[in-house]
């Protein structure tokens, strides 16, 4: 049975896949039945109000059809037992007469006979059912049988069935009634249905009977039917009655619930109304108060935690705003020390020949503390801007593939020192897209450099794609990659995996978090997927007019070459196989529920490096946010364990082209 119900399954399940025969027209179905029940179900899951109407409702109409029940039957018992007490009160006083007539002696005047003859049976027998039925004129009917154990119960008899009111008399007693009266003692009794011979239609009745001596002495059946048209009429009647009041009670029911219910619901609607406008900004928004119940503490509650949260909004946005002031003031003003700084730095760094070696050293090290403070202090002036709503952004036209080009011309002289190779991938058409050239060169090299920087000199690849109103550039690494939870915190600004480790080391701490601001100011989308020693992606997705609203990436987050592809593609393909189907060798990749669909792209192909650049030449710093991966050996397998932790830092210029000894490589993003 099991296995049967298995079967059935996996058969149900192949037939709503794209390939079985029938399945699109099974979704096509699914789909046109949903399809009008989601605006009620909608309705269902955010109307409290109408739920407990309609709760209501249902449990009143139940409770009303069970007292229908109830009284019903009582009804019908009560009407039923009254009917039989007269009936068997009728019928014994008509068996009594029957009784006493069949002890009377024929009169000697009779016609044709002068004794007791089948022809007196029969006039006797006729007399008795005209004379029994003359006192109840619809009240009942009575009928006379004979007895099945003689043969004057045949159609071809003289004693024949005699019945009253057209009465058919065979089809109105039950046969196993007249089984009882003929083999029993006593009147019988059961209900039936009253057929007539003349086209009436039947009715329901009530039948007693029993068995008696004719004026000859032969046992034959006598039989009272008492009609029931009118209690059922009256059962009607009741059931009629309990009908309508029970719809009258149930809507009435229905109706104060739905009062009593919006006495309650009202304010607290209006309680979400002024917290969604709370939540936009509009912090003078207050609740109507009206009487003194709970209701009302609720309201006087609700407005006094807007007053309190009003305050302390306030309150943030004035410490919110000292902030921001204060950091670009001590920005701006540590420019002029540092412009000075820096240019006794370059003399004594020019001069570091002449100097003995642990004079020159520092000398050196003076000059790169001093270019990451250059990068700190231009990455916290630009973060200032996005606090302070001042980033402007300048959108036009361009081709992301120049752009490109250009963060991997001067990303080529790092990834050569790591052993690296950059290649690029669905750059055959235009990518074009209206943005800031300037500032999306800028993420994308931050994106780059530290793709170079933690891919342990395995490639690294540069997806372009366009689709619908969107274009896409991923950048994938197949270094450490991230561990779980740490795609969304690796963009929070100066955050970092390992907290024990000092900042001595990789780049501000910002870059990632600017790219992200960059990339909301275009109205577009920053990602990070990663996978413990299976490398990571980060995916720009930018509009491709200024004022269009994003709806999805034409390049899936996961990557199709991912770890979790593979096993789902791998047990696909084993599913398929098990089930006889033939299926393609390459994986179907997983599309994360923003893609939009997209063309083909040619397969990867590698970049040829353009004219050499100076790591010095790259503008700003290519900063990160932090991020705790761990790295592994360049001949490792690429399911091992890593090994050492990436930090956080960014690519600042001069540490591009002069990494120390001492600092070492940033394992961070």
């Amino acid at each position: 049975m099991t296995q049967e119900a298995g079967r059935k399954t996996s058969w149900g399940g192949r037939l709503l896949q794209d390939g079985a025969p029938g399945g699109p027209v099974l979704r096509l179905v699914v789909r046109w039945l949903r399809r009008p029940l989601l605006p009620a179900a909608r309705l269902w899951r955010r109307n409290i109000q109408l739920r407990v109407v309609a709760a209501t409702l249902l449990m009143s109409l139940g409770v009303v059809v069970l007292l229908g029940f109830v009284v019903i039957g009582a009804v019908r018992n009560g009407l039923l037992e009254t009917k039989e007490k007269a009936a068997v009160s009728q019928s014994a006083g008509g068996f009594a007469v029957a009784k006493d007539k069949a002890g009377t002696p024929v009169s000697s005047g009779d016609d044709s006979t002068s004794g007791r003859g089948s022809g007196s049976s029969v006039s006797w027998r006729n007399d008795l059912v005209t004379q029994l039925a003359s006192s109840g004129q619809g009240a009942f009917y009575v009928v006379a049988l004979g007895s099945a154990s003689s043969d004057s119960d045949s159609a071809s008899s003289n004693r024949g069935p005699r019945a009253s009111g057209f009465v058919d008399p065979r089809a109105s007693v039950p046969q196993s009634l007249r089984d009882s009266v003929d083999e029993g003692v006593g009147a019988f009794k059961t209900y039936t249905s009253i057929k007539f011979t003349d086209g009436q239609e039947a009715e329901p009745g009530l039948v007693v009977g029993t068995r008696l001596k004719d004026v000859d002495g032969q046992s034959y059946q006598l039989y009272y039917l008492f009609p029931l048209v009118q209690e059922e009429r009256s059962l009607t009647l009741v059931k009629t009655t309990l009908a309508t009041a029970g719809l009258f009670v149930v809507v009435l029911l229905g109706a104060i619930a739905w009062l009593v219910v919006r006495q309650v619901v009202t304010p607290v609607r209006m309680a979400a109304g002024v917290a969604e406008r709370l939540s936009t900004g509009v912090l003078r928004e207050r609740m109507k108060v009206t009487g003194e119940d709970d209701i009302a503490r609720l309201g006087e509650a609700f407005n006094k935690m807007a007053q309190n949260l009003q305050g302390k909004i306030n309150q943030l946005e004035e410490l919110s705003r000292m902030q921001r002031r204060f950091v670009s003031d001590v920005s701006h003003e540590l420019r002029t020390p540092l412009t000075t700084v820096r240019m006794a730095a370059d003399v004594i760094h020019e001069a570091r020949v002449d100097f003995d070696p642990v004079t020159a050293r520092s000398a050196e090290l003076l000059t790169g503390q001093l270019d990451r403070f250059e990068s700190l202090l231009a990455d916290l002036l630009e973060i200032s801007r996005f606090d302070a709503g001042a980033a402007a952004l300048e959108a036009e036209p361009i081709d992301l593939r120049e752009v490109v080009r250009r963060v991997i011309e001067g990303a080529e002289p790092l990834a050569e020192r790591k052993g690296t190779r950059i290649r690029v991938a669905g750059d055959e058409q235009p990518v074009v897209a209206e943005a800031d050239a300037r500032r999306v060169e800028r993420v994308l090299r931050n994106l780059v450099v530290n793709a170079v920087e933690h891919g342990e000199g395995r490639d690294v690849v540069v997806r372009l794609a366009a689709a619908g109103g969107a274009v896409a550039v991923a950048v994938r690494d197949y270094g450490v990659g991230l561990k779980p939870g740490e795609a969304t915190r690796v963009f929070n600004r100066f955050w970092r995996a390992d907290p024990a480790r000092a900042r001595t080391t990789g780049g501000t701490g910002l870059g990632l978090s600017i790219a992200v601001e960059d990339a909301r100011l275009h109205g577009g989308w920053l990602q990070a997927w990663g996978e413990p020693g299976g490398g990571s992606q980060f995916r720009l997705t930018l509009p491709r007019t200024a004022d269009e609203p994003l709806r999805g990436s034409p390049i899936p987050l996961e990557p199709e070459d991912s770890r979790a592809a593979r096993e789902r593609a791998k047990a696909e393909a084993g599913a398929a196989q098990a089930q006889g189907n033939r299926l393609s060798s390459v994986p179907t990749p997983r599309l994360d529920r923003s893609t939009l669909p997209v063309p083909p792209t040619a397969p990867v192909r590698p970049r040829t490096s353009g004219p050499a650049a100076s790591p010095a030449g790259l503008p700003g710093g290519g900063g990160v946010g932090g991020g705790r991966v761990v790295a592994r050996p360049a001949d490792a397998e690429p399911g091992a364990r890593p090994e050492a932790e990436r930090g956080e830092g960014s690519a600042s210029p001069e540490r591009l082209a002069d990494m120390t000894d001492q600092e070492g490589s940033a394992r961070g993003r």
